[in-house]
């Protein structure tokens, strides 16, 4: 299935942040859905700010527009204020990109464990995130870091706890 670009993106103005406040807002949280739309769409997690800039979502080079890079820094700082983006560095050069976050991860992992009678069951992390019994979930590749932190949520909540293994983590669902 092939990534939809919205109306907007073939917009040449688009590209430039608009001065008026109400249109620069508006402009604002349609570059934070398209980038989430995007990051989701090819399972991105970890962004480099220099690659981003370069990357389909921020360069449409059929139309010759490319986001400039202090705009692409302001939609990157709507999205942290949003709770969808850390920065891995004070420079701000790598960044983390949540299109869901932790607890929402958390649930659909836990609505699979219950939906499947897996609860009071023991996983690896590797076994959540990269086995074949989860091949067709959505969190089916989760990178590490964002698997610990849902199954954190889940443990906060009491439905889950994070264990030490052998060979690495793993949890156990209640």
């Amino acid at each position: 299935m092939s990534f939809e670009w919205p109306w907007q993106y073939n917009f040449p103005p688009f590209f430039t942040l608009q001065p008026n406040v109400d249109t620069r807002q508006k402009q604002l949280a349609a570059w934070c859905s398209l980038a989430l739309s995007y990051c989701r769409h090819h399972k991105l997690y970890t962004l480099d700010i220099m690659e981003a800039q370069e990357s389909p979502v921020f360069n449409h080079k059929n139309i010759d527009r490319k986001l400039s890079m202090e705009a692409i820094l302001i939609v990157f700082e709507e999205l942290r204020k949003k709770g969808n983006l850390e920065w891995l560095d004070k420079n701000k050069t790598r960044c983390l990109v949540m299109w869901r976050r932790p607890e929402e991860w958390g649930k659909l992992i836990y609505q699979w464990v219950s939906k499947n009678g897996m609860v009071n069951t023991v996983f690896t992390l590797y076994e959540l995130a990269n086995g074949d019994d989860t091949e067709s979930e959505e969190f089916h590749g989760l990178e590490d870091w964002m698997l610990i932190r849902s199954l954190q949520a889940l443990q906060m909540d009491g439905k889950a706890e994070v264990i030490s293994m052998d060979d690495g983590k793993g949890v156990k669902f209640f």
